[in-house]
This record gives structure tokens, sequence and C-alpha cells, in this order.
């Protein structure tokens, strides 16, 4: 027969009171959570994932303290001060992953990336998925201890735990900051290496004949933070990526263009299109990018969100078994308040009031319905909005915590619920609006978005939070703590997020005079007033009228943009902005290498678009779905494999190489790699977040008025000759550094952890 499990005993008991909710770690989890943030929101526009900050916020926390001690004479951080801030910290992630994947969207539909709708959609979806959250706490965390296994919030309490007793330090997060910090900004800000290398799988003969793989072109983009994503991820899901981008561009682009070379009509949904005196909406006349952008992007959409609604059915019983054990946490926690027992709960089971959480969450919900930038507003749709919130908001946050406590947060398809979640929005947005009860208009797509995005901050909010409580509950930290800890850390990183995607949107944006449209334009549709800020006509200091055009906007005077109308209503530019733009450099052929595909972005767009619209080119749609269900009936997993089909070959290559370091590490060890607390790991993560501050400083310099130019070091080598080529177009240098930083890596990871 056998015995009961031994009751769980956390490393400082509950009778213990060591300093705790202090300034000192409330503050610099703070700080930590803004710049992984930064970072993560870099991430998700760049290859539409990112990775749990709680580690690296954990081993930095632990030396940096360790550190001001021993400089300062002052008394040394306890493991509990230590674990707030890496609870605090660890919300820069979640709200930088849910902001980036939504609010960018907004440029699609016709509306400015407004810094107080992010703000407000930033901070109360956040501080709604802690709150959420909190109910369940118990149900996942307490009762289910030994079940749930939380492996990144297990590996973080051990972090934390080593560091108490002297054995863990930050030197290889450090390490691989510096290291990513300097090759990126290298890269990016002083331009020494091209970002990408490539090579055409395919040559053009003389008579004009491709010989080879039409259209077929290999490329890697030499980015150090998306090396260490791979390292981390792994080989299995770095591979699964890498087949995705191998099919869409290697298989499907060079199909498209063999079989349409011929064709004399554009195939739809492409459109004539005047480009140099040449039709560009014919395939013969389309390079790769093209190609891209009018077939790959919605078969890769179609998988995308098969994939999440796979993931979510794959789900379902955790969904239901997660929903009816909080409500009968809810209930039991209502029975034990009416029988006045509060006063004897343990330190360590000490939660936030439950009538915080009913008051903060109705009323936030409240706020939201009446913001009037947010597209609900006091009124039917607004209420129906505030409704749709809560139900999907309460269901989401009940199956990210739980998914987390399974599989971690890096990997937690928060992507897929928010899918579900649009879907579901948007179906019953159309119904309404076709039996006449809502307009179909531009003001129910900004609502259906903002629902989404507060549906998904609040979800990955709400498994972050899970995560970090798990940390605590091992450590024996107070949950009430932590609470108060990370809903400081959710507010300071919301605030922060909103300018910080502004700003990178603005450093990528290109103003163009060439092929601008002619019609002139009324001034009753200009929506606000603005001015060129960057680029070769930054002088211009007119301040001109703004029309923004929303993708399948009916009656549209021109396409779908953003335009600059001068004051006769002649349209003087057209603003192509760094987040799913479509140029690649200024007018004067200066290259802007600040460009963010943001592919889960652009599927936000696409769902709302087609099913609002009822325009959406389903059979491209059709053949992802289909393309995902083929895949799980081989046993392969679906969301990875269509996010590497949604992306550019390029981005998914050097998360092949990092997810390749980390298979050569495993087969050098004889034995697979520690986990979250290895050597390899702790660089990885520094090489994620030093490569991504270092390419957001880069992008910031272009505020700085001559600082691009100072910097700029590829006029110093340009007479440098490398096999034909010179050393700036040359893949030569970017490849071999790149080496280095992989050598780096397979050299560390290849070490046992001390």
């Amino acid at each position: 027969m056998s015995s009961a499990p031994a009751p769980h005993q956390p490393f400082v008991p509950p009778e213990e009171s060591p300093p705790e909710l202090t300034w000192a770690p409330v503050v610099t989890g703070a700080l930590l959570g803004i710049v992984f943030g930064a970072s993560s929101l870099y991430l998700v526009l760049k290859v539409g994932l990112t990775v749990s900050a709680s580690i690296p916020v954990a081993v930095m926390a632990i030396t940096l303290f360790r550190g001001f001690s021993k400089a300062f004479g002052l008394r040394r951080a306890t493991i509990l001060e230590n674990n707030i801030v890496q609870t605090t910290g660890s919300a820069g992630e979640s709200i930088a992953f849910g902001v980036g994947l939504t609010m960018p969207a907004l440029l699609l539909l016709g509306f400015d990336i407004d810094v107080l709708r992010v703000m407000t959609v930033g901070v109360l979806g956040g501080l709604l998925g802690i709150l959420m959250m909190i109910p369940l706490r118990r149900a996942f965390v307490v009762k289910q201890h030994g079940t749930l296994a939380y492996p990144e919030g297990t590996a973080c309490a051990d972090v934390l735990i080593a560091g108490e007793k002297g054995g863990a330090t930050a030197r290889m997060v450090f390490l691989g900051f510096g290291l990513g910090f300097v090759y990126q900004f290298l890269l990016k800000g002083c331009k020494l290496f091209k970002e990408e290398a490539e090579q055409a799988l395919y040559t053009t003969t003389a008579a004009g004949k491709s010989v080879g793989l039409k259209a077929g072109v290999l490329g890697a983009e030499m980015n150090a933070a998306l090396l260490g994503v791979g390292y981390i991820i792994g080989p299995r899901i770095a591979s699964i990526m890498v087949g995705g981008g191998v099919l869409a561009y290697l298989v499907l682009v060079p199909a498209i263009a063999y079989f349409g070379e011929h064709l004399t009509e554009p195939l739809a949904p492409a459109v004539s299109k005047m480009d140099d005196g040449k039709d560009v909406g014919l395939i013969k006349n389309m390079g790769v990018g093209q190609l891209r952008n009018n077939y790959i992007l919605y078969i890769g959409a179609g998988a995308v969100a098969a994939g999440g609604i796979i993931s979510m059915l794959k789900a379902m019983p955790v969904i239901l078994s997660s929903v009816l054990a909080g409500f009968r946490d809810l209930r039991a926690e209502r029975s034990a308040a009416r029988g006045g027992t509060a006063a004897a709960v343990p330190r360590t089971e000490r939660d936030l009031s439950m009538r915080v959480v009913l008051f903060g969450s109705m009323g936030m919900v409240i706020a939201l319905a009446a913001a009037p930038s947010l597209g609900l507003g006091l009124s039917f749709q607004g209420l129906l909005g505030a409704v749709m919130i809560l139900v999907f908001g309460f269901l989401f946050v009940t199956v990210s915590s739980r998914l987390t406590g399974e599989i971690g947060s890096s990997s937690n398809p928060i992507s897929g619920m928010t899918v579900a979640t649009l879907l579901l929005t948007c179906l019953l947005l159309l119904v309404l609006g076709e039996a006449g009860v809502l307009p179909i208009d531009k003001n129910m797509k900004l609502a259906a978005l903002t629902i989404a995005a507060v549906v998904c901050i609040a979800s990955s909010n709400g498994g972050t939070t899970s995560q970090a409580l798990k940390t605590g509950y091992l450590v024996g930290a107070t949950p009430r703590n932590q609470q108060y800890a990370i809903l400081i850390g959710s507010l300071t990183s919301a605030l922060v997020v909103g300018v910080t995607l502004l700003l990178l949107n603005e450093a990528g944006t290109i103003y163009t005079k060439n092929n601008l449209p002619k019609e002139r334009i009324d001034p009753a549709m200009l929506t606000a007033k603005d001015r060129v800020r960057s680029g070769p006509y930054a002088g211009d200091t007119t301040e001109y009228g703004v029309l923004n055009v929303g993708e399948s906007e009916a009656g549209a005077p021109v396409p779908p943009g953003r335009y600059y109308v001068a004051a006769d209503g002649t349209i003087a530019y057209r603003v192509d902005p760094a987040v799913n733009g479509s140029l690649k450099a200024q007018d004067d052929g200066t290259a802007v290498s600040n460009k963010f595909e943001a592919p889960k972005t652009r599927l936000m767009s696409l769902i709302i678009n087609g099913i609002l619209d009822q325009k959406l080119p389903w059979d491209l749609v059709l053949i992802g779905v289909l393309i995902a269900v083929t895949l799980e009936l081989a046993g392969v997993p679906s969301l990875p494999f269509a996010v590497g089909v949604y992306l550019p070959l390029s981005a998914s290559t050097p998360i092949f190489v990092g997810g390749l370091v980390r298979w050569l590490v495993d087969k050098v060890r004889n034995a697979p790699d520690e986990g979250d607390t290895s050597p390899g790991v702790l660089l990885s993560s520094g090489y994620i977040a030093g490569g991504s501050i270092a390419a957001l400083v880069a992008a910031f310099l272009v505020f700085i008025p001559g600082a691009e130019a100072a910097i700029d070091l590829s006029k110093a080598v340009e007479h440098v000759v490398l096999n034909g080529t010179a050393w700036p177009e040359s893949n030569v240098p970017v490849v071999a550094a790149f080496v280095l930083l992989v050598a780096v890596l397979f050299a560390v990871g290849a070490r046992r952890a001390r």
C-alpha cells in the first residue's frame, strides 16, 4: 500500500519572515522588466516568438545584489528579495509579446499606432491577466504540485536556491549579453557587415532563361538573438520551423514561379501594377518578396490559424478541467472567508483578497469599454466587447496558466489562443452586422482587434504570473507580495512598451515620393496632422494632413497605406512603416534595415479583414490549413512549422543553427543539456538580450542627427575586396563573425554546469 506524499516544504519555512517586498528588488525588477520587454518586443516583431525572461532576470538579480553588497557593504539580499526581482521583471516579456503580436495590426487596419491606445490596452490587459490568475493559484500551483511540472518555474527556483547557497553566478548571462550586443551593434549600428547572407539557387542565361531552382534563394539573417532562441528551443522545434521555411521558399515559391512563368494575366489575389514599365502583377516579373506577399502569406496564415486551433482542441480537456477547478477554488475560498479562518492562513498561502480580484477585474473591463479610442465605447458594441473580454479572458488565462505548468511559458501557444479569440469575435460581430444590429466598418475592426489584444495580453501575463507564483511556492515566498510585485512590473512595462513600439516603427519608416496616387483627397477624410521625421526628406518641416487607408477598406480613393496630403489635396508622401512595410530603401537608395516582418501581426489583420469584409482568398488559406492538418496526421507539431512557412527562410535559418548547436552539444556531452540553468542556455539568454537591445539602440540612432553617419564603418572597408566582392556586400565577413558566435556558444554549452 503506497503512503501519502510528504507535504511540501518550501526553502524558506512559513514561520520565517525575511525581507521580501522591499524597494530595491521592486525597482530593479521593474528596470530589468523594461529591458527584457524591449528585447522581447524586438523578437516578436522580427520572428513572432519570445522566450521566458524569468531565469536570466533571476541570475542577474543574484549577481547584481551580490556585487552591490560587496562594493558598498550593504546587507545581502535574501532569496525572497531575489524572487521579487524575477517576479517583477518577468512581466515585461509577457506584456511585450501580447502588444507586439496584436497592436501593430492597427497600421494594416488603417489606424495609427497611438501611444495612449497601446498603453491602455497593455496596462489593462496585463493587470487583468494577473487578477484572473490569482484565484487559480491554489488549483494549479498548490493542489497540483507534483502533477504540473512547471519546468521553467522550477528551474528558476533552482537558480534562486543555488544563488542563496553560493553556487550560481550570472557570468554566462553577462558574457552572452556583451558578445551579442557588440556583434549586433557592429552589424546594425556600424554597418560593418551585411545583415543577411544569401545565395541564389538559380542563374539566368544570356537568353533570359532560368537554370536551376527558379526563384529559389537560400538565405540566413546573421542575428545573435535568433541564434540564442534556436539554442533554447532546441533542435526539434528549430528543425520543424526551418522545415516550414524550406517548404515555403524552396518548394512553393519555385513551384509558383515555374507554373506561372507564361501567364499573361495576374493570378489572384495579385493585381496589375506597373513599376518601371513592367507589370509586377504578373508572376514572371515577381521577385521572391512579391511572390511571398501575394501567395505565401495567405498559405502561412491558414497554417498558423489551423495550428493554433488544433493546439486549442488538444488542450480542450485541460480547458474544461481548469475552468471547473477555478470555480471550485473560488467557492472554497468564499466558504473559508465566511468561516472567519483568514487570520490562521500561513504566510506562504496569503493571496490578495478576492474583493480586489473581482472589483479590479470589473473596473478594468469598464475602463476598456469606456475608452473611446479603443473602438468599444459605452454602447451595445462596447458592452458586448466587455462581456467577450471577461469570458474569453478568464477562459484563456485559465488555459494559459495550466499549459505553463505543463510546458513552460516559452512554449505556451498564446498566439493560438489569440487566433481563436479573434475568429470567434469576428464571426459574432459579422453575424450581428449582417443582422443589422451593428455597422460593419473600421470601428468594428478596431473593436475586434482590441478584444483580441486584451485577451492575448491577459493570457500571456496570466501564464507568466502562474510560473512566477510556482517559483515562489518552491522557495517559500508570500503570494500576496509576489502579486503586488508583478502588478507593479506589468504597469511599468506596459507604460514603456507603447513608446518602444512607436519608436521602433518610426525608426524604420520610409517616406517616399515615388509612385504616388494622383487622386486629390477630400480634407474631410484626413484624421490628423504630422510631418516627415526621418530619411532624405526630414528637412521638410511642413505639417501635412494624414490619410490612413486600411486593407480592404470599402470606398477608399487610394490603395491601402498611410499618406501625407498637402493643403491642395494632393498626396505629397506615402509612408511605408517599419512593421509589415514593403520598401527596403529610401528614395535616395539608402538601405533601411530596421524593418519587421511581424508574421503573426499580419495574421491578425488577415483574419479581421477576411471575415468582416468576406474577401479572404480562401483557396490559399485552405491550402495552409491542409498543410497543418497533414503535419498533425504525421505526428509533427503544426504550429512551429506554420510559423516557419510564414516567416522568410532567412529568419528561420539562424534559429535552426542554434538548434543544431544544441544538438551537437548534447552529442558531445553524451547527455542532454542540463536545461534552463545550463551554461549554454544562460549564454543564449545573454545573446538574446544583448543582440535585441543592440538592435534597438541602432534603430533609435535615427532620431539623433548625424549619429548614424558618425558610426557608419561601411565606408572605411568598402575598398576591401573579398572574392571579387566589396566587403560591405560580401557574405564572408558576416559569416566569419557569426561562426565565431556559434563557436563560443558550442564551447560554453559543451561544458558541464558548475
